[in-house]
C-alpha cells in the first residue's frame, strides 16, 4: 500500500460530485478477481457434494460424468486457490482489526437491526467482512493443503493411506465450513442494499458510502487516516 494512501482506502477508490455523489469501491480487476473465486467455489461445492455421497451423484451430470467431475475438481481448486491469493494480496492489508472493530462486534443487536447509526464508524469493511475474510482464506488453504494430499494421480505415492484418510475428512470439514461461509456471505450481501451493486459496478452512491462505511468515506474524501472509533459519532 502507497505510504501516502489512508490506512482504509485501496487503489483506485475515489469519490465523483453530482446528484448523486458516485464512489468509487471495486476496480475491473478487483471484480473480475473475486467473481472468478466465487465462480469456482460454487463449482468445487457442486462437484465436491457430488463425490461426497452416492445420493449427490446425479450432480455429476453437470460436469460430464463422474470420471469428469473426479478430473476437473482438483484443477477447479488449483485456480481457485490462485485466485484467492489474488484477493488476498488485495485485500489483506484493509482487514487488519482495530479497536473499533471490538466495539462493532460488542452490539450484535444493532448490527442485526441494521441500527449503523449507533455503532462505531466503519471502514472500507466492517469487523464481520474481515471476520469472513480471515476465516475464508484459512479455510481455504486448508482444502488446498488437504486435496493435495487425495489427489491421488499426481500426490498418490507421497502420501501414507492414514494420512490421506485424515486428509479426506479435514477436506470434507473444511469444505462444510467454506460452503457455510459462502451463504452468510451472500445472505449478508443481499440483506445489505448496495452490495452486490458494488461487485458488479464496482460504485456505490455517497449516501450508501455514508451509512455503511463512514469512515472509509471520509478517508477517500480527506485523504487522510483517521483513528477508529469505539462509539458513533455525535
Amino acid at each position: 500500500m502507497s505510504a501516502d494512501r489512508p490506512r482504509d482506502v485501496a487503489r483506485g477508490d475515489a469519490v465523483h460530485p453530482g446528484n448523486p455523489v458516485i464512489v468509487d469501491r471495486y476496480t475491473v480487476p478487483a471484480r473480475m478477481n473475486h467473481w472468478l473465486t466465487a465462480i469456482c467455489l460454487v463449482l468445487l461445492a457442486l462437484s465436491g457434494l457430488a463425490l461426497f455421497h452416492p445420493s449427490l451423484f446425479f450432480l455429476t451430470g453437470l460436469f460430464g460424468g463422474g470420471q469428469m467431475t473426479r478430473f476437473l475438481h482438483p484443477w477447479i481448486g488449483v485456480v481457485m486457490f490462485v485466485s484467492f491469493a489474488g484477493l488476498f494480496l488485495r485485500f489483506w492489508r484493509l482487514n487488519f482489526f482495530d479497536r473499533g472493530d471490538s466495539a462493532w462486534l460488542g452490539k450484535p443487536g444493532e448490527v442485526l437491526a441494521g441500527k449503523e447509526e449507533k455503532l462505531p464508524e466503519v471502514g472500507k469493511y466492517n469487523a464481520g467482512q474481515k471476520l469472513y475474510f480471515w476465516l475464508m482464506s484459512i479455510t481455504i488453504l486448508v482444502l488446498f493443503l488437504s486435496g493435495i494430499v487425495t489427489w491421488q494421480q499426481y500426490f498418490g505415492d507421497r502420501f501414507t493411506v492414514d494420512q490421506k484418510r485424515a486428509a479426506v475428512l479435514v477436506h470434507a470439514l473444511a469444505a462444510i465450513v467454506a460452503i457455510c461461509l459462502w451463504i452468510v456471505h451472500v445472505y449478508a450481501a443481499i440483506w445489505v442494499r448496495g452490495t452486490i451493486n458494488a461487485m458488479t459496478r464496482g460504485k456505490v452512491t455517497g449516501g450508501w458510502a455514508w451509512r455503511h462505511h463512514r469512515r472509509w468515506l471520509r478517508e477517500v474524501v480527506t485523504g487522510k487516516t483517521l483513528p477508529p472509533t469505539t462509539a458513533p459519532e455525535k
